[in-house]
């Protein structure tokens, strides 16, 4: 029986891809070495690509508003915009670093001065607590309680903290200066990635129509312009919502008069940028600050957080992000673990855009399947009813 030639294509394919995975499989560490070594080459432009994306949402957006009537600026709406973005940008981290850094020293000053005084005041609550209940002191007597020496590791463990802080931040911005080379590559590649986006997308459409099937390239593009979009949507959306929560949680707690107010609305506001558990973590951090002051202020700011989550989580979220990727609540749950899980903050940012596009792109192959044997469905996924 004679074989196609199509069929010999495949089947040499298939061939091929055989022996390159047993070569693969025998010799891996050479492969994880090379690959590594190719990411340490392509992470500038990686980083670059990653720029680009997250300053061309708010730079398109601005770009559509700048001179609209006037051809003469025409040529100068792009530069302004970029401008703008890129000042907008910075100038939110430089706020936020001004709030954060001087409370957080604060803060820490006033944990580790009032350490000592909350150890004293333990100790009068047990003597008075003897006192009161005679039967209680011989147990107490037992404790044995070395208060003074408690009190000192207590804060050696603060200030330990506070100088792990210290030195990670130093170690981050080292770590800047001596990627220096990088970060100018990968920032001047992100330039030329916004300003030439219009070019670089005619030439990628090229290359693929030269080298794809004409099915192939539409679905190429299909999925492109499906990702583009859900990532940017996912993104300004994410974006906002933090801010809506932090600025809520700020306006709340300045009206019911408690303590670290600012600090704590931009750190969850910083955190709420991790969907579903970075609001919590802003809650604790919050919780532990305001307990140094007040326990009891920390347990109703507790109660204020879970009132605010629920109004966050039920009325903006469904409405800012929720509608936006269009993907159901457990999905976003599967999402976070296993980005969580893979590559931890970022793996979370990026899994839930990445987890949506995949379910449209699966939802449209099961509908289509499912019209191919005749049996349409709904737009919710349901058999109509008859």
């Amino acid at each position: 029986m004679e074989i196609s030639k199509r069929t010999r294509r495949y089947l040499m394919q298939i061939i091929a891809f055989g022996i390159l995975l047993y070569c693969g499989v025998e010799h891996f560490n050479i492969v994880i070495m090379g690959t590594k070594f190719l990411l340490g080459i392509a992470m500038p432009f990686l980083v670059g690509s990653a720029i680009a994306f997250v300053i061309n949402v708010p730079m398109r957006n601005l770009e559509r508003h700048l001179f609209p009537k006037n051809e003469k600026l025409e040529k100068f709406r792009r530069p302004v915009a970029y401008l703008l973005t890129l000042a907008g940008v910075v100038g939110l981290l430089f706020l936020a670093m001004v709030v954060i850094i001087p409370e957080l020293a604060s803060t820490i000053t006033t944990i580790v001065r009032s350490i000592p005084k909350a150890f004293g005041d333990a100790q009068k609550w047990l003597l008075g607590l003897s006192e009161e209940w005679p039967a209680l002191e011989p147990a107490i007597a037992e404790l044995n309680i070395d208060w003074a020496g408690i009190s000192a590791s207590a804060v050696k463990i603060i200030q330990g903290m506070a100088t792990g802080l210290l030195s990670s931040g130093v170690g981050f911005f080292s770590g800047i200066v001596s990627g220096v080379m990088s970060s100018v590559i990968a920032f001047t590649f992100s330039i030329y990635l916004l300003f030439q986006k219009e070019r670089l997308s005619r030439q990628a459409m090229q290359v693929f129509q030269a080298l794809l099937p004409d099915a192939a390239t539409e679905k190429v593009l299909r999925v492109a312009s499906l990702s583009n979009e859900v990532f940017s949507n996912f993104l300004s959306g994410q974006c906002l919502e933090a801010v809506i929560l932090g600025t809520m949680f700020f306006v709340a707690m300045t009206i019911f008069r408690m303590p670290y107010a600012m600090l704590t609305g931009v750190v969850i506001a910083i955190t709420a940028l991790v969907p579903i558990f970075g609001a919590f973590v802003g809650c604790a951090v919050g919780a532990l600050l305001i307990a140094m002051v007040n326990p009891v202020q920390a347990l109703w700011f507790i109660v204020l957080f879970l009132v605010l989550q629920q109004l966050e989580g039920n009325l903006i979220y469904p409405h800012v992000v929720g509608g936006s990727i269009g993907l159901p609540s457990i999905w976003v749950l599967v999402a976070v673990s296993l980005g969580g899980d893979l590559f931890g903050i970022a793996g979370i940012i990026l899994f839930i855009p990445l987890c949506s596009v995949l379910y449209a792109l699966f939802r449209e192959f099961v509908k289509k399947r499912l019209e191919e044997k005749g049996r349409p469905v709904s737009a919710e996924g349901k058999e109509p009813q008859k």
